[in-house]
């Protein structure tokens, strides 16, 4: 559960200078489509970020091993889908889109595992 904290906190301060530089740094070099797409990136990391904290402390709360792996399954789901639209935007790959969902899939996964945890732990 440490590792999922310090992930989320870490996450969370990536998400905040990769936005930013998505923001300052890309605005004049990339469509205006693409900095869209980097903004949802950015917007997805930084929400699951939050979330990597939440199922840490959730963990730590319930002493929940379904609230770690959701974490995990969270924090793999984050760097597919937001690292591959991060990627797609900076090399100008395109084919990378088509890996985005499998990312996506793995979030929608992670929060149902977490919706899971919760509901076992709650007396």
């Amino acid at each position: 559960m440490n590792a999922l904290l310090t992930l989320g906190a870490l996450n969370g301060a990536l998400a905040v200078m990769l936005g930013a530089f998505g923001a300052h740094g890309l605005k004049a070099r990339v469509s205006p489509a693409d900095l869209a797409i980097w903004e949802t990136a950015s917007q997805y990391h930084f929400y699951h970020a939050l979330a990597l904290l939440l199922a840490g402390l959730l963990a730590r709360q319930f002493s929940a091993g379904a609230a770690i792996t959701a974490g995990w399954v969270m924090f793999a789901g984050m760097v597919v889908f937001s690292g591959s639209l991060y990627l797609l935007v900076l090399s100008g790959q395109r084919w990378l889109g088509a890996i985005t969902p499998l990312g996506g899939v793995a979030l929608i996964v992670g929060w149902l595992m977490l919706a899971w945890a919760l509901f076992r732990s709650v007396d």
